[in-house]
């Protein structure tokens, strides 16, 4: 049988503390290396936005020893850069000069690291005007209602419109803020809903004054009703007569029943051009609705074509 030697615990203490007697001399020398620190920005005007996020990190070249670097990389502190002085490029590009702000940059170094240089010395901004509009609100609904049910007027939107702040060049183009989806079904009475702006890529760099809406419906039953109307011929030359074997359509409407008794033959008016008949070189009258209560949800006209006679 093989017999196997054992390592004296001595032989492993000594290579131990050989080991940390070394490690000890290696991080206790100056090192010249470079650390990759976070970034913030800070005093950018209160009239403009960053309108692209920008560099978030920063390269230096410090002198430190080996200790103070492995604690520097491991738990690296933000630095943040003036952006007060921009200097404009071009449209809303900007850019700054970091070997301005050496002093500022390396005050901001922790205890014991020695800035040697920056290694990119110009961040370049994405910096536009800040601007506010009053957007329109774009609701999203999807309603449906109940058999014989409908909406009695307009959803009713609060505010309708809102004051939104942000970048000139993002505003020009946002000719409504859009709603998250309202979905209800079976819609038989009022609603009443709070709903937030939809989440959108292009309104992440954007201000809403508000972002909750009341959006609102006042619902009833409709019901269909038909009234007898005396039609009036319009646009006819002087001279001639026109003669028609009925002097009245019938016209069917579809009202809620709050207003059903607020509909008779004085509010609804229908005329026949006959101008557009000799235009269109046709042999009959087309009956038009010119004037009804905004309360008529729906309606049709019988007939829809009237023979005439002219009469010399």
């Amino acid at each position: 049988m093989k017999t196997t030697k054992k390592i004296p615990k001595t032989f492993i203490s000594f290579l131990l503390v050989s080991l940390l007697i070394w490690l000890l001399i290696t991080f206790s020398k100056e090192y010249n290396t470079s650390i990759i620190f976070p970034v913030d920005y800070s005093n950018i005007s209160q009239n403009k936005l960053l309108q692209a996020t920008p560099t978030k990190e920063l390269e230096v070249l410090v002198k430190a020893n080996g200790f103070k670097i492995l604690r520097t990389r491991f738990n690296a502190k933000t630095i943040v850069i003036d952006a007060s002085s921009l200097i404009k490029k071009q449209g809303t590009k900007h850019f700054l000069l970091l070997n301005k702000q050496q002093k500022n940059i390396a005050k901001q170094l922790p205890s014991g690291i020695e800035l040697q240089e920056i290694v990119k010395d110009t961040v370049f901004l994405d910096v536009g005007s800040l601007v506010s509009k009053k957007i329109a609100v774009k609701p999203n609904l999807k309603l449906n209602f109940h058999v014989g049910y409908d909406l009695s007027e307009e959803v009713k939107i609060t505010p309708d419109s809102i004051t939104v702040s942000g970048p000139e060049m993002l505003l020009s183009k946002l000719n409504n803020v859009e709603l998250e989806p309202l979905v209800l079904q079976d819609l038989k009475v009022d609603f009443t809903k709070q709903l937030s702006i939809k989440p959108k890529e292009n309104y992440k760099n954007l201000k809403f004054k508000t972002n909750k809406i009341t959006v609102s419906g006042k619902v009833e039953k409709f019901t269909e009703g038909s009234l007898n109307i005396e039609y009036k011929i319009i646009n006819v030359p002087e001279g001639v007569v026109i003669n028609t074997l009925s002097k009245e359509v019938e016209f069917t409407y579809v009202v809620g029943l709050s207003s059903f008794n607020k509909i008779n033959k004085n509010v609804i008016k229908i005329e026949c051009d006959y101008s557009e008949t000799t235009a269109s070189n046709l042999g009959y009258l087309i009956p038009k609705l010119v004037h009804k209560p905004s309360v008529i949800k729906g309606y049709k006209i019988t007939p829809n074509k009237i023979d005439f006679l002219i009469q010399k």
